[in-house]
């Protein structure tokens, strides 16, 4: 069976905590006060998932290697999915008119629907949308299967 955990933190550096509070609650993000100081603050994306948007000093002291720039280099993509291609519409177009850049177009796969953004530190989002109902059509059709 393998390693399986309950939760998952991922932890971003940013540089300006405020801005970045008021950048990803324009697209609709909570946050959790009870783990919100000036340091840092916990984004909560789901029941099970949550982003620790972590000042660049505070973030340090949690590595001995060099933060990347995320407006030159990635390490990460974080991908988050939506219910609809409308609600990735919607999430994307926030996160622009909030002041996120634009990453990749819009990716269609008919099955799959995935559009991207850079949020103000530069970091990438991705958020996708999969109709498995249209998965599970082709593996009835072609006699296929994912496990």
């Amino acid at each position: 069976m393998g390693l399986k955990t309950d939760k998952i933190f991922v932890n971003l550096p940013v540089k300006d905590l405020n801005k970045s509070i008021d950048f990803f609650t324009k697209i609709g993000f909570e946050f959790n006060a009870q783990f919100t100081n000036e340091n840092a603050t916990c984004m909560v994306i789901s029941e099970n998932i949550f982003v620790m948007l972590l000042v660049e000093d505070y973030f340090k002291t949690f590595t001995k290697k060099e933060i990347s720039d995320a407006t030159k280099s990635t390490e990460v993509i974080v991908a988050l999915s939506a219910e609809s291609k409308e609600k990735v519409n919607e999430i994307v177009n926030k996160a622009l008119a909030a002041g996120g850049k634009p990453s990749n177009d819009p990716i269609d796969q008919g099955f799959m629907y995935g559009w991207s953004f850079q949020d103000i530190d530069g970091h990438l989002w991705e958020i996708m949308y999969m109709d498995e109902s249209i998965i599970h059509q082709s593996q009835q059709l072609t006699g296929t299967e994912v496990k």
